[in-house]
């Protein structure tokens, strides 16, 4: 990841499971921001937006964990949303 705040790349970008691909901090923060509010509050996604934001700060050091978590934090929403249609 480069050093360039919110418009950073990350090294690999990050494919969603509805097919989307998150290439800078930026697509990553936008995918949280607008999760509906109950789900954008959750712990989870607090620690993404938390993750996102030191990676700006720290100038993209931790590019590997930020990736990880959003890896992560997507694969949660994945699952949650087919729990949900099988409901």
């Amino acid at each position: 990841m480069n050093n360039q705040g919110w418009q950073g790349t990350f090294d690999d970008p990050i494919l969603l499971p509805d097919g989307r691909k998150l290439i800078t901090l930026h697509d990553a923060a936008t995918v949280i921001t607008k999760l509906p509010k109950p789900e954008h509050d959750a712990p989870e996604w607090q620690a993404a937006i938390e993750a996102l934001m030191l990676v700006v700060d720290l100038g993209g050091r931790r590019s590997s964990l930020a990736s990880a978590l959003c890896v992560r934090l997507a694969d949660i929403r994945s699952r949650s949303s087919s729990r949900a249609r099988s409901a």
